[in-house]
């Protein structure tokens, strides 16, 4: 939110540099981000000054141009060659002196320089509009008023804003400062603890007046909780026409562009109160005004000239004939202001937040009116804004108040009521505060003491205060008027000695990922939210699973994450499309699944691997990643965490084109492998994605701090290779199976290390070599047993799964 110091300035008598007030702004929770210059005229004019034309004669060596004497108020006139047409004697001109800094078109800076132009001395430029930046004719130089005396600065003239910017980072609590007056009234509060003495000046609405009735508008509200405070008059005889300078130059510094000077005027109390207003040409509004609901499936055309569909919860301000305006949000095409309004109805009200907040998010419309009154604005501004908003477009558009206020406001919004304990903000303050100074700080944010006793004081919160509700809440606010800079510390140093697990998540969390960046492998963050669109990619992925986002941001954030695969892919895509294409990739996160019972949430670490194993250089040549490096990235991190004796499984995950899972016992700790070609297609991957999936959950259960001995078997294991040649549909999954069955007591383990498929191979065939680990506990294997177990294995597989012997 962008706030002016000038305009500041007009609620506060201060003289503070730009720098203190935004320190103390910061300091009471309202950050400054950035204080930046503004000046209405780039340059702000220095150095140009009104000058009179003393003389003008005809240059002797160019027929365009004219040699003129200009008196610039030094009491010395100067020479100036000019090459304007509508030069002459007698004129005031703005004359641009030596060293003043001026801006093309294009904002480049060029300086005025003393010169020969011809052979004649020239000492300035007497300047066109646009060489000012005041317009963008170039037809001649600008001739002033004659009344202006030389010298005269045309900043002064042209009335140039010098200014400086706060950009505040506002919280969404802080419903009060989303205002000028708001941000003014908090730093009242914070000067007085600095023992300043401040009023807080607010606008006069003393000379508001009805001048006839001639033009009422009666007002009807159907439903009072959603809109419970309405106010509107009418204003006629008004002419609309550009705003003057002042106006202008106080909505372009706040970032707003000037429209005409009605709709500027609703702009510019908005930004000083903080009360959004709307004014409707009373020419268009066809009987009463009514404040109701629609019919679900209602158009209506926005000021954007987009055709809406209407909600049947959608607030409207209609009149006899239909809906006007989308309330507290966005105005109608048709019943606008527009350049040949005469009479307009200014509305002035108090929407209910959350009516207000969903009705934006349903039209994904998000406009300074509804970005005040979804977060709560004071409901005891409404006729007061509505006074002020009237005055000043009676100033700059003219009229006569034609009815008398409206006000509808049936039942009061009443203020808050709480009760602070001395001992209680000493506790989470951590040092008392003395009492009369507390008092000062609720004084000073406009919290009255109802009632006072040793033990702590009755207060009444304002009802614009929307964030103190709670006891807590106003120990805060007296905390940050106070200064979080003034709590002392404690000389006293306390500490504990906490008995804690080695194997506590964040630990081995830290742990792995320190391993993971050694190996090079940066960590990401993605979004829980998710599309549902990536239900389709994965037949586990079930929609009556899905954990959907009750008001969503956007379909693409409707839904949480049943699977970090596909954020993960977001990433990699993300990353590939930047031309950053060999990457390393984890994730510590969670995946969310709806179930019979409720609500499943499964801590998971994810890898990511694509691209090159390494960067390019001389020293080295390019390798891609494959299957068999990422596994060992996998093995070293079980190894790490003790997991050494696990067993290769089939994954049963269907993301993967080939992969293996690793299991401890019964229990699968990860799942990893090649992700399909028909998913990474989905995020326009063209290259190879590995992905594994660590059940992190069930990794946490399994460590122990106990070291568990095992003694080394006395008899020693064997290993076996087999190349087999089997179809391009054969899975390894089928592979581990037949196995299995094949041999039950002796079969340690399976393990597929290697893959091919390409040239010197059958077509649709492919080769697996895989190894066998046989091992008897009991007595050493011979070689005819060893025979005899691998015979059995190849028949099995010849039999049932066709595959040949390479």
């Amino acid at each position: 939110m962008r706030i002016s110091y000038n305009w500041i300035k007009q609620f506060l008598k201060i003289e503070s540099n730009s720098e203190d007030v935004s320190n103390m702004l910061t300091d009471l929770g309202l950050e400054v981000e950035i204080v930046e210059k503004y000046q209405s005229v780039k340059g702000g004019l220095e150095g140009v000054v009104v000058g009179h034309v003393v003389t003008c004669e005809k240059h002797p060596d160019a027929d365009r141009l004219k040699i003129t004497t200009v008196d610039i108020g030094t009491g010395t006139p100067i020479q100036i060659v000019c090459g304007a047409n509508n030069v002459a004697a007698g004129q005031k001109v703005p004359v641009a002196t030596i060293g003043t800094k001026l801006f093309d078109k294009e904002g480049i800076e060029f300086e005025i320089k003393k010169g020969k132009i011809r052979g004649q001395e020239s000492n300035g430029m007497i300047c066109a509009e646009d060489e000012l930046g005041l317009g963008t004719s170039h037809d001649g130089i600008m001739i002033l008023d004659d009344k202006l005396k030389p010298g005269t600065a045309a900043a002064k003239v042209f009335e140039i804003e010098n200014d400086e910017i706060f950009e505040i980072g506002l919280t969404p609590n802080r419903a009060d400062a989303m205002s000028h007056m708001g941000v003014a009234r908090d730093l009242r509060a914070a000067l007085i603890q600095k023992n300043a003495s401040l009023e807080l000046i607010t606008p006069s609405v003393s000379k508001f007046k009805v001048d006839k009735r001639t033009l009422k508008i009666d007002i009807d509200i159907k439903d009072n909780i959603l809109a419970p405070r309405y106010c509107g008059v009418t204003i006629s005889g008004i002419t609309i026409k550009p705003s003057p300078t002042w106006l202008k130059n106080r909505l372009k510094a706040i970032g707003l562009t000037p429209k005409n000077n009605v709709i500027d005027v609703t702009n510019y109390v908005l930004h000083e109160l903080g009360q959004p207003l709307h004014a409707f040409d009373a020419s268009k509004i066809n009987g009463k005004v009514t404040i109701r609901t629609v019919d679900a499936g209602t158009k209506f055309v926005t000021l954007d000239d987009i055709e809406r569909t209407l909600h049947e919860e959608d607030l409207m301000i209609c009149d006899d004939k239909g809906p006007m305006c989308i309330a507290g949000v966005f105005g109608g095409k048709n019943s606008g202001v527009s350049e040949n309004t005469t009479s307009i109805f200014l509305e002035s009200a108090y929407f209910n937040p959350v009516s207000i907040r969903k009705t934006a998010k349903r039209h994904s419309l998000s406009t300074d009116a509804s970005f005040r009154f979804e977060r709560g604005i004071d409901p005891e501004i409404t006729e007061y804004a509505l006074k002020r908003a009237a005055l000043l477009i009676q100033e700059v558009a003219g009229g006569e108040m034609t009815s008398d206020i409206i006000d509808i406001y049936p039942k009061k919004i009443e203020d808050f009521l709480v009760f602070l304990n001395y001992e209680k903000a000493y506790k989470l303050i951590g040092q008392e505060i003395p009492k009369e100074t507390i008092k000062n700080i609720l004084a000073s944010l406009d919290i009255k003491v109802n009632n006072s006793s040793d033990a702590g004081l009755g207060l009444i919160i304002p009802s614009y205060r929307v964030d103190v509700q709670r006891e807590v809440d106003v120990i805060e606010e007296i905390l940050r008027v106070f200064g979080y800079n003034n709590i002392e510390f404690s000389k006293k140093l306390n500490a504990t000695v906490s008995k804690s697990s080695r194997i506590e998540d964040y630990k081995v969390q830290n742990i792995v990922a320190s391993q993971l960046n050694t190996f090079g492998f940066h960590e990401m963050m993605a979004n829980s939210l998710t599309t549902p669109d990536y239900l389709k990619l994965s037949d586990l992925l079930k929609e009556e699973n899905t954990v959907s986002i009750l008001n969503p941001l956007s379909n693409d954030l409707s839904v949480m994450r049943q699977s970090l695969l596909f954020s993960g892919l977001e990433a990699v895509s993300y990353n590939i499309n930047r031309k950053n294409s060999d990457l390393k990739l984890f994730e510590f996160g969670k995946s969310y699944r709806k179930t019979l019972s409720g609500y499943d949430e499964k801590k998971q670490l994810t890898l990511f691997v694509t691209g090159n194993r390494m960067n390019e250089s001389w020293t080295n040549t390019q390798k891609p990643s494959d299957f068999f490096l990422f596994k060992g990235y996998i093995t070293s991190i079980l190894s790490r965490l003790g997991f050494d004796k696990t067993q290769n499984l089939p994954v049963t995950n269907d993301v993967f084109a080939e992969g293996i899972a690793f299991s401890n016992g019964n229990d699968v700790l990860v799942e990893m492998g090649t992700v399909k070609k028909s998913i990474v297609k989905h995020f326009d991957i063209k290259q190879e994605v590995f992905y594994a999936e660590f059940n992190w959950d069930l990794v946490i259960k399994l460590l122990t701090n106990k070291i568990k001995f095992n003694a080394i078997p006395k008899y020693p294991e064997v290993r076996r290779d087999f190349a087999l040649l089997v179809d391009t549909t054969t899975t390894f999954e089928s592979i581990y199976k037949t196995a299995r069955q094949s041999e039950k007591m002796l079969l340690k383990d399976i393990n597929l290390f290697d893959v091919y498929e390409g040239k010197n191979l059958p077509e649709g065939k492919k080769s697996y070599a895989i190894s066998f680990i046989i091992q008897d506990t009991t007595k050493t294997l011979t070689d005819s047993q060893i025979d005899k177990i691998m015979k059995r294995l190849q028949t099995s597989f010849e039999t049932e799964l066709g595959a040949q012997l390479r």
